[in-house]
Parts: C-alpha cells; sequence; structure tokens
C-alpha cells in the first residue's frame, strides 16, 4: 500500500496520528473545556477550573496626577515652602504666601518642582547664594545640591530644607 492511498484512509490516517502521539485535544475527562470532573463514579459532575475562562481584570480608568511644590524667598532671607499641588500656580502662589507670613514684601519664586524631592544648600560664600537641586527622594536631591555647591568652589555648605510631592492615582 503506497503512503498517499494510506493517508487517504480516514481510520487509518488517525491511528497514524495516534502512534505519533497526535491526538485530537479533549476536555478534562468528561467535562466541558474550562472545567474539571468532580465526584466518583456513579455521581458525578463538573466544576469551573478557577481562573478559567476569566478574561484579563478590566484596567482601572483612572490616571496618575502630578503634585507640585514651590520655595519662594526674599532678598533679607525670609522664606517660604509648599507641596503637594495639583497646579504649579497654586504652590507657587502659597510659597510666596508663607515667606510673607514673616514680614517680607519682596518675596518671589525660587524653585518649583514636581513628582520627586527638593534640597536646598546655602554656600559659605555669600556670592554662591542658596543652590537648588531634585532627585527621587530626599537624600538624592541633598546629594545633588551639595555637589553644586562644591562645584561652585565652597567647600562649607549648609543644608537649609528639603521637601518630597508624589503624584497620586484618581480613579475614574
Amino acid at each position: 500500500m503506497s503512503i498517499s492511498r494510506f493517508l487517504q484512509s480516514p481510520w487509518l490516517f488517525f491511528l497514524l496520528l495516534c502512534v505519533a502521539g497526535i491526538g485530537p485535544a479533549a476536555a478534562e475527562g468528561r467535562c466541558p473545556p474550562g472545567q474539571y470532573p468532580i465526584g466518583d463514579q456513579g455521581v458525578g459532575g463538573c466544576a469551573p477550573i478557577p481562573g478559567a475562562g476569566q478574561g484579563a481584570p478590566e484596567e482601572n480608568p483612572g490616571h496618575w496626577v502630578k503634585t507640585w511644590g514651590a520655595v519662594a524667598g526674599s532678598m533679607n532671607g525670609d522664606a517660604g515652602a509648599s507641596t503637594g499641588h495639583q497646579a504649579r500656580a497654586s504652590a507657587e502662589r502659597q510659597a510666596v504666601e508663607r515667606c510673607g507670613h514673616w514680614g517680607a514684601t519682596d518675596c518671589k519664586v525660587l524653585y518649583t518642582y514636581y513628582n520627586q524631592c527638593y534640597a536646598s544648600i546655602r554656600s559659605r560664600r555669600p556670592e554662591n547664594g542658596t543652590m537648588f537641586n531634585a532627585g527621587a527622594n530626599k537624600e538624592q536631591a541633598l546629594e545633588r545640591a551639595t555637589q553644586d555647591c562644591r562645584k561652585s568652589g565652597s567647600q562649607e555648605c549648609t543644608f537649609v530644607h528639603s521637601d518630597c510631592t508624589k503624584p497620586f492615582f484618581q480613579e475614574g
């Protein structure tokens, strides 16, 4: 018998597939796909396989909201800071208000940041003033601000302030 004639016979072809280990897909025992047999001989049933037939959980349709922080200062050294605002302008306004709380009338925004931490460092050299830098955490921001201070030529750099503002998830 030739191979082509052998493959034309449905029973012989099925036998070949079974011998080769290739067979039709079957569900768990006597149950439909996505279920497994329960019970014993004579009394049996099917139960759903946990997680089978369930799609991926729906994604939450929310979004991340960035939050802002700001630092304001005056010529006489008064300062104010704010954090956690949803709008940059709001963070800046509160920082200027807090700076003016100490009596200064010339407060202006010196630094703004969002979704991160910041640190400010004052150089011992008056001409270098205060330096700001940001980072993923307060330690990184402080390290960066200190490096900036030292690069300016000052070996004495004094920590002034640091804070963080983080995004939050708003559902719907």
